[in-house]
């Protein structure tokens, strides 16, 4: 090598370094992307074809893993989703009927559908994710009602736009977004969409491509749910439940770590937000049948906890994050959750492995109880 050489080279290397320090941020996300480029998407997966009989967890058989009750709900649990599914009260009716479950439909009061455009187009990805998130919430509280809320596009502004919708609505128990994508500088002033005049929760998929953050799932008005896998033996026994290799979590690039988490004490946050706060089945392998537009699927992904969370919510007497790490911290915690400790969703060794306690890839735990 000539002389100079190695210097000559250095000062390249520095020279990549420096650009790639200036289009970097926190957590590895780009500063050029913002909100203005933000686009929901729903975390559903789709296991094998349609059929003509329901294939997957039927709602009794989840309700006894969570130790549910097989009725109840108050209030309202309301869908954010988006563009119009025009066959979710048919479809609802089918997978009621199937399930002997209570008839929710708009003429009995149960089932509201709010377009926040006067007209919508449809989307078929969108209307899957919309029958998984109608038909299991009201599959878990069936006597809350339910009110879908469709924002005109999955843009940033226009599901904000639904949130608000909800946030102002009177009577609501909890909200479900069963959508993320990539966080973005901007997201900590978009912190106070997530409160509502009802006092409701909101519950948001951490995602379901293994580890790292998402939105809205990131922020610390929001519980993240991530995923799991479960078990069960050919009559149906539960046999165990462990984390779910596609589900989302990490540590945010952006929002700070709330006091009910600097509280709990959690390892290798760095004074940054956790993500995420509990779990929920997510397997498509273990996953929910759903019906929709004259078949059944079975389907799966982090947007699976999201509304049921959502149910558990409204089947209670009251939970909130400051609850949820209260009582995971207490002597009875095995009382409330289900303490998830093998499974990875990455190669990043601590932040992508399950274990006791608080974990980076289900949270708290899995519900066992309604009442926090």
């Amino acid at each position: 090598m000539k002389k100079g050489s190695f210097a000559l080279m250095t000062r390249a290397a520095c020279s990549v370094w420096l650009i790639l320090m200036l289009f970097a941020t926190p957590g590895g996300a780009e500063a050029s992307y913002h909100f203005s480029n933000y686009k929901g998407k729903p975390p559903i997966h789709v296991l094998g074809t349609t059929t003509k009989s329901p294939v997957g967890m039927t709602p009794d058989e989840i309700k006894k893993i969570y130790h549910l009750p097989e009725n109840g709900g108050k209030g309202t649990i309301v869908i954010i989703g988006a563009y119009d599914d025009t066959t979710i009260e048919s479809d609802l009716a089918v997978f009621d009927k199937q399930f002997g479950l209570p008839a929710c439909t708009k003429g009995n009061g149960c089932l509201e559908q709010h377009l926040m455009s006067a007209k919508e187009s449809t989307n078929s990805g969108w209307a899957l994710e919309t029958s998984l998130d109608v038909e299991w919430a009201h599959a878990i509280a069936p006597n809350a009602k339910i009110l879908l809320v469709e924002a005109t596009t999955p843009s940033g502004t226009n599901l904000l736009n639904a949130v608000d919708y909800a946030a102002a609505r009177n009577g609501v128990a909890a909200i479900s977004m069963s959508w993320g994508g990539a966080e973005f500088p901007e997201e900590v002033s978009l912190d106070p969409h997530f409160k509502s005049i009802s006092g409701a929760l909101f519950f948001a998929s951490s995602g379901d491509n293994g580890t790292g953050a998402s939105w809205p799932a990131s922020s610390p008005n929001v519980i993240g749910v991530g995923g799991t896998h479960v078990s069960l033996s050919s009559n149906g026994a539960f046999l165990g439940e462990t984390a779910w290799s596609g589900s989302g979590g990490g540590v945010s690039a952006y929002e700070k770590e709330p006091s009910f988490q600097s509280a709990y004490n959690i390892p290798k946050a760095g004074g940054m937000r956790a993500i995420p706060d509990v779990s929920y089945d997510a397997d498509p392998a273990s996953g929910f049948p759903i019906y929709h537009a004259g078949k059944w699927q079975k389907v799966g992904g982090t947007s699976a906890g999201a509304p049921q969370w959502a149910a558990i919510a409204a089947l209670g007497s009251g939970i909130s994050l400051r609850e949820l790490y209260a009582d995971k911290a207490a002597q009875n915690n095995a009382n409330y959750f289900r303490d998830i400790t093998s499974g990875t969703n990455g190669l990043c060794g601590y932040l992508c492995t399950a274990r006791k306690h608080y974990d980076y890839v289900t949270g708290l735990g899995s519900p066992l109880t309604t009442t926090f």
